[in-house]
């Protein structure tokens, strides 16, 4: 690990400051970037601490039904909030389904949505990547890529985005609040990463020095709290990054989907937001077919980017599964094996 400056800014302000100088990186729980110097794949000069920034780490309801959960609040508390899972239940299952409770505890929301991708070459030092190093090439293309990505990606990235909380946050239309050296400004969840094109190493709209504040959701995620589910496929059910997951979420009314959300990870350099999926369930009766039809609308224009054409399938039929978990109904109770396929339809009371 190379040597580096520590500095505790008392405010937003300072901390942007601070950070806006060439090699700077926030600091956070740690999780990631922690590892990422230690392995000497990221070697910042100046780490800015920001753990004690005073307004971030809470979670508020809005006055129009909405909530804005601060960056600063651990995945933990927040899954375990009882209004939170209850009114987001996809949410509170998609982050109890990640990593252990050790790290759950200490990760922050802000840092979850900017963790790096986990694809062995990248963490390799002595492998081209064009993420870590750019114009040094892409050494997963002639590699190990069973895991890696099937949409969105390009002859210089193949990667994929790790994050378990940022696919159901895509498919319920989640706001990211950015201060930054010009101001604060909202983006978009679904807009915030970046596909690779011809620079991977740009995986995000942050500008040096923007610092995540909140995200937001809007009132109208709380309509599909009675139907969403996050269903995650894994090589192991603890501890390990999604082959291929899926949040689906439904209103149903007079028999029909009045409305449904859907959006994928594993399979590409961000979470992947499936609209035209969304369009084919519009009106549909709840029913296999349906769903069979959303997750082929859902990869059209998917294509291997190595040994993993098995993906494209898999992420369809989980997107069936995801469906059909989701019309039957949101659980009181969140299972015992969080969004795996193989839970039981009840578990343990996660929220007390």
């Amino acid at each position: 690990m190379n040597a580096f400056d520590y500095i505790r800014p008392a405010t937003i302000a300072d901390a942007i400051a601070a950070a806006s100088a060439p090699g700077a990186a926030y600091l956070a729980g740690g999780t990631n970037l922690l590892d990422l110097m230690k392995g000497r794949i990221a070697q910042p000069t100046r780490l800015v601490d920001i753990c004690r920034l005073p307004g971030l780490d809470r979670i508020d309801t809005l006055p129009d039904g909405g909530v804005r959960i601060g960056a600063l609040v651990r995945n933990a508390d927040l899954a375990h909030d009882r209004d939170f899972a209850r009114d987001f239940p996809a949410i509170a299952e998609a982050l109890l389904s990640g990593a252990s409770a050790q790290l759950r505890n200490a990760a922050t929301v802000g840092g979850n949505l900017l963790q790096q991708t986990r694809c062995a070459y990248f963490y390799d030092v002595a492998s081209a990547c064009n993420k870590r190093t750019p114009g040094t090439g892409c050494d997963a293309r002639d590699g190990d890529n069973r895991l890696h990505a099937v949409l969105g990606w390009s002859e210089h990235c193949i990667a994929t985005h790790p994050s378990d909380f940022c696919v159901p946050l895509a498919a319920l239309d989640a706001v990211v609040e950015i201060e930054g050296r010009n101001g604060r400004r909202e983006v978009a969840l679904e807009t915030l990463h970046r596909l690779p094109g011809a620079t991977p190493e740009q995986d995000s709209a942050l500008a040096p020095g923007d610092l995540i504040v909140a995200v937001r959701l809007p009132a109208t995620a709380r309509t599909f709290a009675a139907h969403e589910r996050y269903l995650k496929v894994r090589e192991r059910t603890s501890y390990a990054f999604a082959v291929v997951s899926a949040a689906a979420a439904l209103t149903i009314a007079d028999g029909k989907i009045t409305a449904a959300r859907l959006a994928l990870g594993g399979v590409a350099a961000k979470p992947w937001r499936a609209r035209e999926a969304e369009a084919a369930l519009a009106g549909a009766t709840p029913s296999r077919t349906a769903y069979e039809r959303a997750a082929q609308a859902a990869l059209v224009g998917a294509t291997p980017s190595g040994d993993n054409a098995f993906k494209i399938e898999l992420a369809q039929r989980i997107i069936v599964r995801a469906l059909s978990l989701a019309a039957a109904g949101t659980p009181d109770r969140v299972p015992a094996l969080p969004a795996s396929p193989f839970s039981s339809a009840t578990g343990a009371v996660h929220v007390l």
